[in-house]
């Protein structure tokens, strides 16, 4: 009790109880020093970017709040609380500390037979705050898949009408067929706050990439082995042996582009899970970034 009557009697004076903080002029040169110092900001240019500093200000004497003691070490949690507002003389903010992290768009690319669309599905079953975007193709529908929810089936005549009418984020010819991806459903889901997942091939995924740039996460599938990769085309019995042909050697061009993506998944045969974990990894480490990737669409 003593040493807090001696510290209030020194702060009331303005007296200051510990000595000045050294300087380079009045200490030796190669001793460190601390000063108070507000960060001003930091550009994003690069990771450690050189952040201007400014000497705290100091508030005169006609600014400072009316004096009030802190609470006593026996105050209860409450008490605590209300005293060291009155201390600091303003009230705690109860807004958040950090931002809200904004919605991203991950772009889901690889070679035919990597399970792309295992995948998404699964993700789509175990997270919430994403939407996948339906794209729009010409081919024909396969057996089981769902009009509107693997694939939006329209013909020829309808896909290149809507190519027309700049409807579509992407769109190239696959193997003979139009795939291509609407942009108002990245719009509306964006605007609820959803992030966006896009199922493209190689080929939509250097386009997008030029249209996006940085503002889209670029996730590369791939499987263990090509010989993994061949047994699940073989296994899939949807393509004639010619067909499988072109889509093998199409594979073996396509792993050359790996690099130019920014995440690389293996989706190792009966590991599904893992995989998903792994891209559900990625974009929560997306979200926690301190720049958020800007998107515009």
């Amino acid at each position: 009790m003593r040493f807090r009557s001696l510290f209030t009697s020194v702060a009331r004076s303005h007296v200051p109880i510990f000595p000045p903080l050294l300087t380079r002029s009045t200490a030796n040169p190669t001793t460190p020093w601390f000063f108070p110092c507000t960060r001003l900001g930091s550009p994003p240019g690069g990771r450690f970017g050189s952040a201007l500093i400014a000497p705290a200000t100091t508030t005169d004497d006609a600014q400072r709040p009316p004096f009030a003691p802190l609470p006593p070490p026996t105050a209860d949690k409450a008490e605590m609380y209300k005293g060291l507002e009155a201390s600091l003389g303003s009230p705690f903010s109860s807004d958040p500390l950090a931002p809200p992290p904004s919605p991203i768009i991950v772009v889901i690319s690889g070679p035919s037979g990597v399970g792309k669309d295992a995948i998404i599905k699964k993700l789509q079953e175990v997270r919430e705050g994403i939407h996948f975007v339906v794209t729009a193709t010409s081919r024909p529908q396969r057996p089981g898949e769902v009009d509107g929810k693997d694939y939006y089936f329209v013909s020829k005549e309808e896909f290149l009408l809507m190519v027309e009418r700049n409807e579509l984020l992407e769109y190239a010819l696959v193997y003979g067929d139009y795939k291509g991806i609407p942009k108002q459903q990245i719009r509306d889901y964006m605007a609820k706050g959803f992030d966006i997942v896009l199922r493209v091939d190689i080929q939509g995924a250097a386009t997008l990439r030029s249209i996006l740039g940085q503002s889209a996460v670029f996730i590369f599938l791939v499987a263990e082995s090509e010989a993994t990769l061949v047994n699940r085309l073989v296994a899939r019995n949807t393509e004639s042996p010619e067909m499988l042909l072109v889509r093998i050697a199409t594979a073996r061009e396509e792993i050359k582009y790996m690099k130019r993506f920014d995440y690389i998944v293996v989706n190792a045969e009966g590991k599904l899970d893992s995989a998903v974990k792994l891209v559900e990894s990625i974009i929560d480490a997306e979200k926690a970034r301190v720049w958020h990737r800007n998107v515009k669409i």
